[in-house]
């Protein structure tokens, strides 16, 4: 495994946003099928280096791949503008807000990408979102508009919008902290679905047993800069780091202190 080619590899990745330098120079590289959650505090640089992936947040220096791929590529405008949405066609990205077109029904915002970045007809496109719905559970909520919806069936349908562009890697973003508690669970049991189906994965999230669930590596984020990473069974049950120590302390004091 760790002879392999990376499927997703970003080198000496840097951001800044003036004098304030949010990731500092991180490498990464992520095996075909493997799953990585990246956890942290908040302003750690997880969010930034997620979305850096597929280029939403492009880095001040360093490169992303996947595979033979330069993401982020230095070319003219519109030669870059056509880079990148085919480059796009193959990471699937989940947001925390969902981001559905509110006036366009589940069938209608699933389909909509397939359609107009592959060229695909409206029966394929309709086959697909029929599948990507049933893999998510909400087959029966097809002509349904996000306003119908509860948050988790609008994060499913996210997913499954996600999946009708048949991606090789999928990133989530915080995909469950806009969730009332119990709509979260609807949520991860299909992305621990996708874990089985051994889809390449990146997820940064704030739930530790979560991530401990499904992930192959945790990557520990603060200030910037991966302070510890490594298996869950290591990360969680032996860190090595202070910080890290610190950082999961005080989130099981946290969870200790929440209401059941």
């Amino acid at each position: 495994m760790t002879d392999a080619k990376p499927f997703v590899e970003i080198r000496q990745a840097r951001k800044c946003y003036g004098d304030l330098e949010v990731l500092k120079n991180i490498s990464l590289k992520v095996n075909k099928g493997q799953i990585i959650a990246i956890i942290g505090p908040s302003g750690s640089g997880k969010s930034t280096l997620l979305r850096a992936i597929n280029d939403l947040d492009p880095l001040t220096d360093g490169e992303v791949w996947l595979e033979d791929t330069q993401v982020n590529k230095k070319l003219p405008h519109k030669q870059y503008e056509n880079h990148i949405n085919k480059v796009r066609q193959n990471i699937g990205m989940v947001f925390q807000h969902f981001n559905l077109f509110p006036h366009l029904s589940v069938r209608e915002n699933i389909t909509l990408a397939p359609k107009m970045l592959k060229g695909i007809s409206d029966a394929e496109a309709d086959r697909l979102a029929e599948e990507q719905l049933e893999h998510v559970g909400l087959s029966d909520r097809i002509d349904y508009y996000p306003s119908q919806l509860s948050g988790g069936q609008k994060q499913r349908v996210a997913i499954a919008r996600a999946l009708a562009m048949q991606p090789k890697v999928m990133l989530f973003d915080e995909a469950t902290s806009a969730l009332d508690p119990e709509l979260v669970e609807e949520v991860n049991l299909v992305m621990k679905r996708l874990a089985e189906e051994h889809m390449t994965m990146i997820i940064v999230t704030h739930e530790m047993a979560f991530a401990e669930s499904v992930a192959d590596r945790i990557l520990f984020m603060d200030g910037g800069v991966v302070v510890e990473e490594g298996p869950p069974e290591q990360l969680f049950r032996a860190p090595k780091h202070e910080r890290t120590k610190e950082f999961l302390a005080k989130h099981l004091r946290a969870n200790a202190l929440a209401p059941a």
